[in-house]
């Protein structure tokens, strides 16, 4: 068995995700772990069946990088750190997944995904969304032709974690500064989900609040994608208000796909319903699990980045093709600044 050896920057909350899914995968072994607090590193690394992984401090990513010759590093730190680490990791001729966002401004994202083309080293961006299995399925569905002529995609999400005075401390607490929320950190997502189902993007509008006043961001807004082929799809997201389930995180809303031919609908338990015009709902069956996050997606990205780095595959989230929908985020800024239809060269 072909094996990758790997190393890690990061040991933040969503990390541990990323952890536990690269010790699922038996053609992996990350062999180190840089971060900033070096306790927190140990204490990851224990908990993630790491013990034996190499613990350095984040100002030796050099270090780590020239003693570990890892063929490949996880970048799993906030956005301002992305472009420098890149370019390190870049310059050795070490391949990179990186997670979203890509890094703080438009320009510099484009410098990220520049410093590794420039290098020739693959880039994945962590774009873990469309990995979710009801979106892999839909798609499934699309392409089967089940649903006819894509007409729409309607989101609607209500994740209930940003409406108390201390919004966002417990689980990530950088979120609390952004200066931009919704759409730059999790709408993002969903942008990306569009364009996974329905092609390129022509047109954004956008509209956007700030519910919590103990925030610096945006933390709701509704978005309206225009698809070349004439589809529209629609998000209304909400960190302020609450869904009626237990777990909002487990599909982060719900969704409703209609075509020519007929309709899905997504629920948040995962489950998928199909109803062909005309006829009555039937469920979809399917698998999916709670396990690790949002149906494993994490899982099933690392999985991919492996395959596609064993078997010389491309990669399904290229820097250059992310970049279309960071583009997607800041074209509903500017709309939303502007109060206007913004075009799109997707």
């Amino acid at each position: 068995m072909k094996q990758l050896q790997g190393v890690c920057v990061g040991a933040g909350y969503f990390s541990h995700f990323q952890y536990d899914a690269w010790q699922r995968i038996p053609e992996v072994e990350i062999t180190a772990i840089c971060n900033r607090n070096l306790d927190r590193a140990r204490e990851t690394a224990a908990n993630n069946g790491l013990a034996a992984a190499q613990i350095y401090p984040f100002d030796a990513f050099d270090t780590m990088l020239e003693r570990e010759k890892p063929d490949f590093v996880d970048i799993i730190t906030p956005p301002e750190t992305h472009l420098e680490l890149v370019e390190k990791a870049a310059q050795r001729g070490v391949a990179i997944i990186c997670q979203k966002p890509l890094a703080p401004t438009w320009e510099e994202s484009i410098a990220v995904v520049e410093a590794a083309r420039r290098r020739g080293v693959p880039f994945m961006v962590h774009e873990n969304w469309r990995w979710q299995p009801w979106y892999r399925k839909i798609k499934e569905t699309l392409e089967a032709g089940r649903l006819g002529e894509l007409h729409s995609i309607n989101v609607l999400m209500r994740m209930g974690d940003g409406w108390p005075e201390d919004a966002y401390l417990a689980r990530q607490p950088f979120f609390r500064e952004y200066p931009r929320l919704i759409i730059y950190e999790t709408g993002v997502h969903f942008l990306d989900t569009f364009r996974f189902l329905g092609g390129a993007v022509s047109s954004i509008y956008a509209r956007l609040q700030r519910r919590n006043p103990a925030i610096a961001g945006e933390d709701a807004g509704q978005v309206v994608a225009g698809f070349r082929s004439g589809a529209t799809a629609i998000l209304d997201g909400s960190r302020y208000n609450e869904a009626e389930t237990d777990d909002p995180r487990y599909t982060f809303g719900t969704m409703r796909v209609d075509g020519s031919r007929g309709h899905i609908r997504l629920d948040t338990e995962g489950n998928l319903t199909l109803k062909p015009l005309g006829e009555p709902p039937r469920p979809i069956d399917y698998h999916h699990e709670r396990r690790g996050f949002c149906g494993d997606c994490v899982y099933h990205l690392q999985r991919h980045f492996t395959d596609s780095m064993l078997h010389d595959h491309p990669f399904e989230s290229t820097g250059e093709d992310y970049l279309k929908t960071v583009a997607l985020v800041e074209a509903a800024y500017r709309s939303h600044e502007e109060a206007r239809v913004v075009s799109c060269q997707d």
